[in-house]
């Protein structure tokens, strides 16, 4: 059965969604490059995505919301955090934060940690309305680049249910990931965002 494929009107996000809920495995456009996700609390729809993408059970993958105040129902946030996080969300910027939420910690197989950011992207941004939260990892074979090209996406990259098509993506680079330790921000993986450019 051939993969379904929608663009980022109502309907199509309607579809994505209800895909998302029952368990299912979405292909959708953020603002740095294609992300593969689904329900970041089923564990089996997880295990799906770690084998698609042929990762490494003991990498991680983030998570994606759509604003700081569904963030905090599964992660604290300290006061010097949130400052950044005004700044910079929706943006290129993944956080590590302690996580809080016990069942993610399950089915995400994490400890205390876990990687969020809020895209700027109104399809997804729209997609996470509804859902909330979303596995946020990039939409590619791990190690290879990531698609910015949707048709080179849906066309390279197989086994999972939905594609939402929000058209070429035009941003150079993937997230840049930082955690904060005493309020000193170390970086994880420099992308969009450099050293310099994140500060308060």
């Amino acid at each position: 059965m051939s993969t379904l494929k929608v663009d980022c009107g109502y309907a199509g996000i309607e579809r994505a969604n209800k895909i998302i809920k029952n368990g299912g495995i979405i292909v959708f456009p953020t603002d740095t490059v294609y992300g593969i996700g689904c329900d970041p609390f089923n564990k089996k729809a997880v295990e799906k995505i770690y084998r698609i993408k042929s990762r490494d059970s003991i990498k991680s993958v983030p998570v994606l919301t759509n604003s700081i105040a569904t963030a905090k129902k599964i992660c604290h946030i300290n006061k010097f955090t949130e400052k950044i996080i005004e700044k910079f969300w929706p943006g290129p910027l993944t956080i590590i934060m302690k996580l809080t939420d016990e069942s993610l910690k399950e089915s995400l197989n994490l400890d205390d940690k876990i990687a969020i950011r809020v895209p700027n992207h109104k399809c997804t941004l729209k997609i996470l309305e509804k859902c909330g939260f979303l596995v946020g990892t990039s939409a590619n074979i791990s190690g290879r680049v990531p698609y910015t090209d949707p048709d080179e996406c849906f066309r390279n990259l197989h086994g999972y249910d939905i594609f939402v098509d929000g058209g070429t993506i035009t941003s150079e680079a993937v997230s840049t990931i930082i955690e904060i330790e005493n309020e000193e921000i170390k970086i994880v993986r420099e992308g969009c965002l450099t050293r310099e450019e994140i500060t308060i």
